[in-house]
């Protein structure tokens, strides 16, 4: 005991770890009675109790959600393990160097893996950024400061076409030029000086064939060319199949099947470039210093690591095919129903899945007015996909993925689905506004309110009858245009091509004369209000 606290305790009583201990109680119960009144000190010194589990989001009004889709950032991924929640919990005791403990890490996930060296980074996506990084600047001091501004630098990034998609932001933020490629030919006229990295998703399509995985490692390896593979929501694999086929780096997310925290990720590979990777990230102050991961998510990690190589992976498969067993049980015996299981093709979302097929006519029903029925009901259940629409499209399924449901979901999800085609609410098919269409050929001159600012663009419209198609012309990108005209209702929707990404528009409004006006939906990215103009010849 130290001098200090020798005094504390004779003069209190209570030793001073007591004493903190006590403080800490005190600190978390003043805080949750902020956010939770029910959890404020009763009359007795008890303190109620702090909502947990849904109550804790029912509290704030949102909806918790039984998980039959997969690991979905949108939908929070996956549910962290137990052990890691505890890892976590130890690690925000203590103050750590950040540089020490990365280090330490670093080497620990090096000897699990079989790789080099690892990185616990923010998400695969701060990997994909950190990499591309690191194999433009290295740890040259000057270089790092200077990006993403890299006249000069090495500033290309080559992507083959069946890698493009979403996440391959992580590299565009770095103001790359990405170079997209099909064929060997392609890729060997592409590579050179300028060439800092090259990107690969790992698929099915990047699994075989001639722009394989290990072939393009394979081209890449003579010109000492970095090649980072993609597999956020894979397996871990031990050895490592993507380091075995030549790989410098592999990204995973730690918040899928690692049931890691969900805001870290893993990056394996080569040590100088993993470890410059993370010269390039916080808490460092270049060009990944807003990537921050904290020493509670490293060691959760580090722990989820750690758990994956303990679990048993054949009793799990066997534990989801005994829901999906008991799911198809419940709800075969209905008029029409056939099921089948869907196994998967790759290492992401890696579980058996059940679809569920049945006719809408005999069941009063579609698939896609299911999934919004339990979207809507308590308990929320989400699934995988759903087809069927009303009324041309009757034939009808829901496709369940047990990769993420929790013991006990199997039974909800089963009572559900039986309770809800057997006895469904009522549906009626859309009503089609009937009259003459309105003529809306030639061109439009758009105007589109976002949430925040404003757009300018233009339709140019074919018709024939009831049907419309067209160009769609962005301010920036293009993409063709489909839809219908019902008397003076419109209909129509466009896919804008966005290197790695697209852009959805679903128009819906009404025609007056020479103008035009509506909602538009954006998938992901929410609704707009627009309006149109017709352009004088």
């Amino acid at each position: 005991m130290k001098v200090g606290e020798e005094v504390f305790s004779k003069a209190s009583g209570v030793s001073r770890r007591k004493f903190l201990q006590r403080s800490a109680v005190a600190g978390v119960a003043g805080a949750a009675s902020a956010l939770w009144p029910s959890a404020a000190p009763a009359q007795d010194g008890h303190s109620a109790s702090v909502p947990v589990g849904p109550n804790l989001y029912e509290a704030i009004g949102v909806r918790p959600i039984v998980n039959c889709k997969g690991t979905y950032t949108i939908i929070s991924g996956s549910l962290t393990l137990p052990e890691v929640k505890q890892a976590m919990d130890e690690a925000s005791k203590h103050y750590v160097h950040l540089d020490e403990l990365m280090m330490a890490v670093g080497a620990r996930l090096a000897a699990i893996t079989g790789a080099e060296w690892g990185i616990v980074t923010a998400g695969c996506a701060s990997a994909i950024s950190e990499a591309t990084a690191a194999c433009i600047a290295g740890t040259n001091v000057e270089k790092s400061q200077k990006m993403p501004y890299m006249a000069g630098f090495k500033n290309q990034v080559i992507i083959p076409k069946h890698s493009r998609n979403p996440y391959d932001i992580g590299a565009r933020l770095l103001g790359v030029n990405v170079v997209e490629v099909d064929t060997p030919e392609e890729l060997d006229r592409s590579m050179g000086p300028q060439t800092a990295m090259i990107y690969i998703l790992s698929s099915p399509l990047a699994a075989k064939g001639p722009m394989s995985i290990a072939n393009i490692c394979q081209a890449a390896r003579p010109k000492g060319i970095p090649v980072f593979v993609d597999a956020a929501a894979e397996m871990l694999t031990i050895p490592n199949i993507h380091l075995q086929a030549g790989a410098t780096f592999v990204g995973y997310s730690g918040g899928k099947c690692l049931r890691g925290p969900q805001c870290a990720g893993l990056l394996l590979g080569q040590k100088d470039l993993v470890q410059a990777a993370f010269f390039q990230a916080a808490p460092h102050h270049n060009v990944g210093r807003s990537m921050k991961v904290g020493k509670e998510e490293i060691m959760g990690m580090l722990t989820a690591v750690e758990m994956w190589t303990r679990r048993d992976h054949d009793a799990e498969w066997n534990t989801w095919k005994e829901w999906l067993g008991y799911i198809e049980n419940k709800v075969k015996p209905l008029p029409s129903v056939t099921t089948e299981y869907i196994m998967p093709e790759d290492l992401s979302n890696h579980a058996p899945m059940l679809r569920i097929h049945w006719d809408g006519n005999v069941l009063k029903i579609t698939g896609t007015e299911l999934a919004a029925t339990l979207d809507a009901a308590t308990p929320r259940i989400q699934f995988m996909s759903a087809r069927g629409n009303r009324p041309d499209h009757m034939q009808s399924f829901v496709q369940i993925m047990p990769y993420m449901m929790m013991p006990g979901d199997y039974q909800v999800v089963a009572e559900a689905l039986y309770k809800t085609l057997s006895a469904p609410p009522s549906f009626t098919a859309p009503e089609i506004p009937q009259g003459t269409p309105a003529d809306i050929a030639g061109i439009w001159n758009v105007s589109l309110k976002y949430l925040r600012g404003e757009g300018s663009q233009r339709f140019l419209l074919e018709q024939n009858g009831n049907r419309v198609s067209g160009a769609h012309q962005g301010e920036i990108y293009n993409g063709d245009l489909q839809g219908d005209v019902h008397a003076n209702q419109i209909a129509f929707h466009s896919l804008m091509p966005v290197g790695g990404n697209a852009i959805h528009y679903a128009f819906t409004g009404t025609v007056e004369g020479g103008s035009m006006s509506g909602k538009v939906t954006l998938g992901e990215y929410g609704e707009a209000e627009w309006s149109a103009v017709r352009q004088n010849a």
